[in-house]
């Protein structure tokens, strides 16, 4: 006999491959379908992350970073201010900074030696020293008394043990005791946190904007002649604050100084040419020194746009703060 037709195998065989083939397609497609789901599940999970942390690192960015943004006291601190509305259009700032505190009382005081709580260093200047302080203040009413768009602020912490006052105080009370200025002279007030000659100019600025609402467009400084230098090159640079919007004016004692210019360069010019901020080392120890009541300002809320500035305090020393200023656009 002949053997049978092999068509027969062939349509079975043809029919197995056509059914294994169609139920693995059928498979592989809903696995297919099931890492495609999975795909873009992790696609989804793995956008989701990077958006949160694109704003994540965005918010710390822009809140580390100093920035003019403006900044609302609590209620509690806004109920207790009132601020005179005739100083909200004031522009000139008048500095005095102060060297010692007076203790007196009385007129006939200002000139007396143990009325005033001084460094070891200034008792040797006799009266002469003190008639340079107290020409300091008459020249600084004598300026805001002639410019009423002027804003006089003496500046100077409680930076002597002995004293329960600050020397910026004792200033005032000083114009107010020889009659410089009236009683209630709302054009005068105190700056009562500064420890030194940088925090002197800063400090005020921060005072200004309390007193004001805003920033002045001119500052004037009245101090010792042989400090001109460390306002004008050092502290003024620090500050960013233009020169074309700064004056100075400087007034010595009537006797020749040479040991007190010696000290200045060397005490007080060279040390700020090192350290413009006066926050590492020599520069720090002495404002320690001279806060023995643990005194600190509220200039972080109420001069929100200093922040950074009165942050300040770079590694390189001699290196000036970059941050914005309200003073940038007097350029």
């Amino acid at each position: 006999m002949l053997p049978s037709p092999v068509s027969s195998n062939r349509r079975g065989t043809s029919q197995h491959l056509r059914t294994f083939s169609l139920s693995d397609l059928k498979r592989a497609l809903n696995l297919l379908r099931a890492r495609s789901r999975f795909t873009n599940l992790s696609i989804i999970v793995l956008a989701g992350c990077f958006c949160v942390s694109f704003l994540y690192n965005l918010a710390f960015i822009f809140s580390s970073s100093p920035s003019l943004a403006a900044y609302t006291p609590p209620q509690s601190i806004l109920s207790t201010i009132a601020r005179n509305a005739t100083l909200e259009n004031l522009s000139h700032l008048v500095i005095v900074p102060g060297h010692a505190i007076w203790t007196g009382t009385q007129p006939d005081q200002v000139l007396d030696v143990d009325r005033w709580t001084l460094e070891e260093y200034q008792r040797g200047g006799g009266s002469y020293r003190i008639s340079a302080f107290v020409e300091h203040i008459r020249r600084g009413v004598e300026m805001t008394l002639k410019d009423d768009s002027s804003l006089l602020i003496f500046s100077g912490g409680q930076t002597r043990l002995q004293s329960t006052t600050t020397e910026a105080e004792s200033y005032m009370r000083l114009a107010t005791k020889r009659t410089l200025h009236k009683s209630h002279f709302p054009r005068a007030t105190t700056e009562t946190y500064a420890l030194d000659s940088y925090q002197n100019f800063l400090f005020s600025l921060a005072r200004f904007h309390e007193i004001t609402g805003r920033y002045p467009l001119q500052v004037t400084i009245i101090g010792y002649e042989m400090k001109r230098r460390r306002f004008d090159e050092l502290h003024r640079t620090a500050l960013r604050f233009p020169a074309h919007h700064f004056e100075y004016i400087g007034i010595e004692p009537s006797a020749d100084e040479e040991s007190a210019r010696v000290g200045e360069a060397k005490n007080g010019y060279a040390p700020y040419k090192l350290d413009l901020y006066g926050c590492h080392d020599f520069l720090l120890a002495k404002r320690l020194g001279r806060n023995p009541f643990l005194r600190f300002h509220s200039y972080h809320s109420s001069a929100p746009e200093l922040r950074g500035l009165l942050e300040w305090c770079p590694d390189d020393a001699r290196m000036v703060y970059d941050g914005p200023l309200p003073w940038d656009v007097y350029e």
